[in-house]
């Protein structure tokens, strides 16, 4: 699930509370039947948090140092750990990093060690807030892949805050969009889509260069670049459109996509402020 939100809406705060680093101030709160900040042994084996601005792994210590503690922590047998470890590291692609001390890896080989040490003992319910924030592009879509995996095979309770919107659609089906400790939505992103997208994207690749005028009768150029075209058009005249581009320009591939969620979210708060 996505949590979106302007900064200040409450995001970070709420996935604070959910796991019971912080009290609220009024209301009630229950997961999976447990009150969080009563911070019952029950409920913490259950739930792990993984906060891309801070560090839950022993900073002058190599990444397996701080599995191994885990592991006793959390009393886990030794024949699963091995093998759930073994399977994460080399899911995650970080076995070369395991003997360097936590504060001489990149970013992205932290974060990657933190996601690890957060899914060890199997937890039912994965708090995630911005896990790729300053990462770079590749070790972004590693990470995504491998959560969505992970969520697709475990059946891991999955919520995942983030600035980056590439991580939401990939991970994510449900959003959740707050505004000032508020829910405004609540639903399926297709529904999302359907909703607040009223344009699809026509993304074109043709046989040789097509003027700029020839195109913008379909619907409106975004994008020109030689023999590459962008149109956005009608949703619900889409396939009609795209048809009759096929017919009448020298086409090499065409795929019809959806606006970006970015773009859907900045007209969704626009509507509902």
């Amino acid at each position: 699930m996505g949590f979106i939100g302007p900064n200040g809406a409450g995001k970070t705060t709420t996935l604070k509370i959910l796991s019971g680093i912080m009290y609220p101030t009024s209301g009630k709160v229950r997961v999976d039947g447990f009150i969080p900040w009563e911070r019952k042994k029950e409920y913490q084996r259950q739930i792990s948090i993984v906060m891309g601005q801070k560090a839950q792994l022993w900073w002058d210590l190599p990444p397996m140092d701080s599995f191994i503690l885990i592991k006793e922590i959390y009393q886990i047998p030794k024949k699963q750990f091995e093998e759930k470890v073994g399977a994460l590291i080399d899911l995650l692609d970080i076995k070369e990093q395991l003997a360097t001390q936590v504060r001489k890896l990149s970013l992205g080989q932290r974060m990657k060690c933190e996601i690890i040490a957060a899914l060890l003992y199997g937890p039912r319910i994965l708090y995630l807030d911005e896990p790729t924030i300053g990462v770079d592009l590749v070790t972004q879509e590693k990470i995504r892949n491998f959560l969505k995996d992970h969520n697709d095979r475990e059946k891991t309770t999955i919520i995942l805050t983030s600035h980056y919107m590439q991580d939401i659609e990939r991970v994510c089906d449900r959003v959740i969009f707050i505004d000032r400790g508020k829910i405004i939505f609540d639903g399926q992103i297709s529904t999302l889509y359907d909703k607040y997208a009223k344009e699809k994207n026509l993304e074109l690749l043709f046989k040789k260069q097509v003027a700029a005028k020839d195109l913008e009768v379909y619907g409106q150029l975004t994008k020109l670049e030689g023999k590459k075209a962008i149109i956005k058009v009608e949703r619900n005249k889409s396939p009609e459109i795209a048809g009759k581009i096929l017919s009448k320009l020298p086409v090499e591939d065409i795929l019809i996509t959806e606006p970006d969620l970015e773009e859907i979210i900045q007209r969704f708060y626009g509507t509902s402020s």
